[in-house]
């Protein structure tokens, strides 16, 4: 076996990463989806991890803190830490992250300001997992995302997708296409309201990465046959003008009658979810549709993988 470079170390972006590494984390998820239960048990048996979100979390949190739990670990828990730690009190990041290490073996972070996760790295010598820094990245979230694509067409070479939505803010969005330009010919087709694009810097970086990037205005503009569409929300918390939300907020809408016109009989509905409005309840029952199911339940698996692959 080759030498698991994660072991002892942070995942702040997946900028650390390479194609190898990725598939490397596929293959612990794979191994892991067959363990029995008792077994997997005894992978963190004795480990402690801290999870601070500083940031409402639903799939993020949860994920993390069961797949901890699953593999025998135990949890120190900081859901909003502005109101229920010393930080309350103007304790800094770097004093909290110094004394959470003391109680722990790694630290799972998430965080409104971008670079948050960073600082932390530099700051403790236990290992920090990045849940999300403000509008930066969100790397657990595109390894995923991406092993969802890969289980369902058993490689990432070649995949063309649809990403729609906000597009500049959106750190899922920057992840995922960070990810997939370690793999060859990637074609994705972005959606989004003018002022929601990728910026020029960002568009031109991913460009250089070998990703094919195309622009299109509206939905009648999507091709046909994708392997996924990836659809989030306008991110109101982003936002310091609040009527532009509200005119921008559902510029575009997955329904059944796009999902019928538009996607392929193998294509992925994705989202990395919480929606609000720009997915239809209608096409949750659709078979292609996995952002409440497999996408989800995928997160646990994947971060069961990056948590054995980091403390074992």
């Amino acid at each position: 076996m080759k030498k698991n470079i994660l072991k002892g170390n942070d995942l702040i972006s997946i900028d650390q990463l390479d194609k190898n590494i990725i598939l490397s984390i596929f293959k612990t998820a794979d191994k892991i989806k067959k363990i029995k239960p008792k077994k997997a048990l005894n992978i963190l048996k004795g480990k402690v991890v801290a999870l601070l979100f500083f940031e409402p979390s639903t799939r993020t949190f949860s994920s993390h803190c069961v797949a901890v739990k699953r593999l025998g670990g135990q949890t120190i828990e900081h859901q909003n830490p502005m109101q229920t730690s010393s930080v309350v009190k103007g304790e800094t990041i770097e004093d909290m992250i110094k004394i959470m290490e003391q109680y722990s073996d790694a630290i799972v972070i998430r965080h409104p300001v971008a670079g948050t996760a960073q600082i932390c790295a530099k700051t403790a010598g236990i290992p920090i997992v990045n849940a999300g820094d403000g509008i930066g990245e969100h790397p657990t979230q595109a390894l995923l995302d991406m092993y969802t694509i890969y289980e369902k067409f058993k490689t990432l070479d070649g995949i063309k997708g649809l990403m729609v939505g906000d597009l500049l803010n959106g750190r899922t969005i920057h992840s995922l296409l960070k990810g997939l330009s370690f793999f060859k010919n990637s074609i994705i087709y972005l959606l989004s309201p003018k002022v929601l694009r990728l910026s020029k810097k960002e568009l031109d970086e991913f460009c250089r990465r070998g990703i094919k990037l195309i622009e299109i205005n509206n939905l009648n503009d999507i091709p046909p046959d994708l392997h996924f569409w990836y659809w989030t929300r306008v991110q109101k918390e982003r936002f310091s003008d609040k009527n532009e939300y509200e005119k921008l907020k559902l510029s575009f809408i997955l329904s059944k009658d796009l999902v019928d016109r538009k996607a392929g009989k193998k294509t992925l509905l994705m989202h990395p979810l919480p929606r609000v409005g720009e997915i239809k309840t209608e096409v949750d029952n659709d078979p292609r549709a996995v952002y409440l199911t497999t996408q989800a339940k995928n997160g646990m698996y994947v971060r069961m993988a990056l948590l054995k692959m980091i403390l074992e």
